[in-house]
């Protein structure tokens, strides 16, 4: 994501002059090939890969209904490490039968044996963005979108590329129409709370992030398009229908698993919903945009579902998970965490005239810096990833190796690897400046947020998160933002089928 990204924004506790930086922002493009982050003793000793599949049909069925109801999503991975005592073992994945020819998978649930995800010589990335289904390509335009293309096949690095592209182009509008799209809602949470007591923050921050990447990276309000307000909406909708098989409604079970989990909802029902965003980045992509994709060799169609596809389902999706649970783990640590915050954040602003730029969070900032990636490593908005191994071969954990067949497919539950105790102290908890120093440096190669280790970088021949840097920048903002105005607040937390549901209580404004 090389980019250079204007710098201004606005607090009511500070007064700021607009003195327009830029600075130059890379993605930390890597070109050496990816490692596991663990490197397991070469004498270990080479195992067959423990568990079993069941029967066919009753099996996946079985396992499904252990995952979503009878245990739910950890435990159904803790009680098999437990069972099989270890951290690599054969298991069914949902949905099964009878959306998924094929359920079976071997799991992947330390920081040792994960990374061999991420290593794409090794495993094979096609049509494995959602696990073992795919979602019908009538959700998408026709069109098979970047996240489900494997790296070795021709569209992959022009698409790639094209993201790449998207960013850069936007750099400029980043930070202050973030300003502008989050001052809106805290301005909003702010009404909310003064007359009722409390104030749900998800569908404003819906609403704040959509109009944020719109005005951003497209450049296109879309309060003057024929989308309005309904952006959110109608995208919250279409995801239902790709990731329906994989979450919980809190529905009756046997209703639920029947509607959601047995059979595909059909894409006709979200057919108008979807062409409206589709008319919405046909033109808001016009100009630069469609012509980059003209010299990259992508039909102006392709581009434009890509680019839906990494905005709405991507960025749009990401977002919506990681910005609640910021505000869960923020809320958890508490006052003396928000009074450290504010501190750095005002003292960092302030030094710099009153002006939030990129060179001050990078530099001035390391508390900042470590509750994001704090927060990345203990919600990963992705939390799940597959591959098919393209050869034989052995995958180590820290106590073994395992004997991988090729074509098996390998499946990672990230929180299991960037919770592993092996690795970091306190795991399970929020440690506020766990990335801080030497040793939180050297911590980040274990955050695995983005498909890659972060300290790796997006490229166009890996599957790393084409947007990795403008995701952490977006968080860090959004911290920014947070302490500019608040010396503290508190929360309510709550469930909900992406991510965390979080109620604001209390928001006291800053004082100093």
């Amino acid at each position: 994501m090389a980019s250079t990204f204007s710098t201004l924004t606005t607090t009511p506790s500070l007064q700021h002059r607009r003195l327009p930086i830029s600075r130059s922002i890379c993605c930390s493009i890597s070109e050496r090939p990816l490692t596991s982050s663990v490197t397991p003793a070469k004498d270990l000793p080479i195992l067959k890969v423990p568990g079993e599949y069941g029967l066919p049909f009753v099996g996946p069925i079985k396992d499904r209904f252990a995952f979503f109801y009878t245990e739910g999503r950890d435990e159904f991975f803790r009680s098999r490490i437990r069972r099989h005592n270890s951290t690599v073992f054969r298991v069914n994945m949902p949905p099964g039968p009878l959306i998924s020819s094929d359920p079976r998978v071997i799991a992947l649930l330390d920081a040792a044996s994960f990374p061999i995800l991420f290593d794409t010589s090794a495993v094979d990335k096609r049509d494995l963005f959602t696990g073992t289904y795919t979602p019908s390509t009538s959700l998408t335009g026709g069109f098979r979108v970047l996240s489900y293309l494997d790296p070795s096949e021709p569209l992959h690095a022009p698409l790639k590329k094209l993201l790449f592209f998207l960013l850069s182009n936007g750099r400029r509008s980043i930070i202050p129409e973030f300003s502008r799209a989050f001052a809106s809602l805290f301005s909003s949470l702010e009404s909310d709370v003064a007359r009722a007591g409390k104030a749900d923050f998800g569908p404003g921050n819906d609403q704040a992030c959509f109009d944020f990447l719109a005005r951003a990276l497209l450049g296109r309000d879309p309060a003057k398009s024929g989308l309005g307000s309904d952006g959110p909406s109608l995208i919250t909708k279409w995801v239902l229908f790709q990731l329906g098989p994989l979450l919980t409604l809190g529905l009756p079970s046997l209703l639920e698993d029947a509607f959601l989990h047995s059979f595909r909802l059909p894409p006709a029902l979200v057919r108008a919903d979807y062409e409206r965003l589709a008319d919405f980045f046909r033109q808001a992509a016009a100009g630069p945009i469609l012509e980059e994709a003209d010299r990259l060799g992508v039909s102006h169609e392709e581009a434009v579902h890509n680019i839906l596809f990494a905005v709405c389902f991507n960025s749009f999706g990401g977002m919506k998970i990681l910005f609640p649970g910021l505000v869960k783990w923020l809320g958890r640590a508490g006052g003396l965490v928000h009074a450290r915050l504010a501190k750095e954040v005002r003292s960092a602003v302030r030094a710099n005239g009153g002006e939030v730029s990129l060179r001050v969070i990078e530099e001035g900032m390391p508390l900042v810096k470590s509750v994001v990636y704090e927060a990345l490593r203990l919600e990963p908005p992705v939390p799940m990833q597959y591959g098919r191994a393209k050869r034989d071969m052995v995958v180590r954990s820290h106590d073994a190796g395992f004997e991988i067949r090729a074509g098996e497919v390998l499946f990672g539950y990230q929180p299991f690897a960037t919770r592993d105790p092996r690795v970091f102290d306190r795991a399970e908890e929020f440690l506020a400046d766990r990335f801080i120093g030497e040793e939180g440096e050297r911590l980040l190669k274990y955050v695995l947020w983005s498909n890659g280790p972060e300290t790796e970088g997006p490229t166009p021949e890996n599957k790393q998160c084409a947007g990795k840097d403008f995701v952490v920048l977006v968080s860090r903002l959004f911290v920014v933002e947070l302490f500019l105005r608040y010396d503290s607040f508190e929360i309510e937390v709550g469930s909900s089928p992406l991510g965390s549901s979080v109620t604001m209580t209390s928001l006291k404004r800053a004082t100093f």
